[in-house]
């Protein structure tokens, strides 16, 4: 029989790794998925309108694990509304070799939300300009929760400015994440963000632009929530305009990304995209120009569910 892992052993498996090794999985995700030592097919969905949400179902392997990996993770937006949360989902773990069920990781969702929020981190240690004046998170839910907390073990800042559509939501934000030692000023004017901070997180599942032109010379914006075809969170102009759009996935980020419509309607350049992966295989350490505006767009990638799940299973075998 497969063993079955619940959330709160995997709390404490991952209360058992440091941050540096959960970073450094999340680094190898973006680089074996550049370099194709992995497979990875493209990914399933299922979108819902009544309730509102989704599903993705993302799956592969690496040459070098013992292991397959098939993740199914959902999103019901209506969820919170009636006491139950957002996200769902579990993780199948599956030998190579026989294709046996070694492990059904039931995370609830968790471990498709850290590895989200530890790929923001990623971005902005690599990506961030070398002084963060004010942090500018979009969105108020789990993962503006998320990012904010993995973004804050790579960089000093801790003033926060948040956009939200209600008041009420806002203020909920801003007392929780003041409680975990930040200085947070709440807007609904997402102009705000981008008259006064230089790292922006958009974190929503919206279908409309939220963040508007006219960004600080220098920006880093990190692009998270358009994960399926028809999501947008950015102003247009602020793609045509990025220096450079680094992305987890060319493939998928230019099927459902947040790029995917400026790149069908032919405004954006081959040489303004790059992935990640490639970035962080370079022989030379990424050098960041002043003034430049650089844009990521992150669909999540199942080569991040596998070695994440690997790692949990991995410590948990000790």
């Amino acid at each position: 029989m497969p063993s079955i892992i619940n959330k709160t052993d995997i709390l404490k498996v991952l209360d058992r790794i440091s941050h540096a090794e959960l970073m450094a999985t999340m680094e190898r995700s973006f680089t074996s998925y550049t370099s194709g030592e992995a497979t990875v097919p493209p990914v399933g969905s299922l979108e819902f309108e009544k309730p509102p949400g989704g599903v993705h179902i993302k799956y592969g392997y690496l040459t070098t694990s013992p292991y397959y990996v098939i993740k199914i993770a959902s999103g019901f937006y209506d969820n919170p509304k009636i006491g139950l949360p957002g996200s769902n989902g579990l993780n199948l773990v599956f030998r190579q070799e026989t294709g046996e069920l070694e492990a059904i990781l039931l995370d609830e969702g968790y471990l498709t939300d850290l590895r989200t929020a530890l790929a923001g981190a990623v971005i902005a240690k690599h990506f961030a300009p070398p002084q963060v004046d004010r942090i500018g998170i979009v969105g108020t839910g789990l993962q503006a929760r998320m990012q904010l907390e993995q973004i804050a073990q790579v960089t000093n800042c801790r003033e926060v400015i948040v956009w939200g559509r209600s008041a009420e939501k806002v203020e909920t934000y801003r007392h929780d994440m003041e409680t975990k030692g930040f200085n947070v000023s709440t807007t609904l004017n997402a102009a705000d963000l981008t008259a006064t901070c230089n790292l922006i997180i958009t974190a929503t599942p919206s279908k409309k632009p939220i963040l508007p032109a006219g960004l600080r010379p220098g920006t880093l914006v990190i692009a998270m929530g358009a994960d399926t075809p028809g999501k947008q969170e950015l102003d247009v102009t602020i793609l045509e305009n990025a220096d450079l759009i680094v992305l987890d996935s060319n493939s998928q980020c230019s099927h459902h990304g947040e790029i995917h419509k400026a790149w069908a309607d032919g405004l954006l350049h081959e040489d303004q995209l790059i992935e990640i992966g490639g970035v962080l295989m370079a022989k030379e350490r990424f050098n960041r120009i002043p003034n430049n505006i650089i844009v990521a767009d992150l669909t999540g990638i199942a080569t991040q569910d596998m070695l994440i799940s690997e790692l949990v299973l991995s410590e948990l075998n000790k």
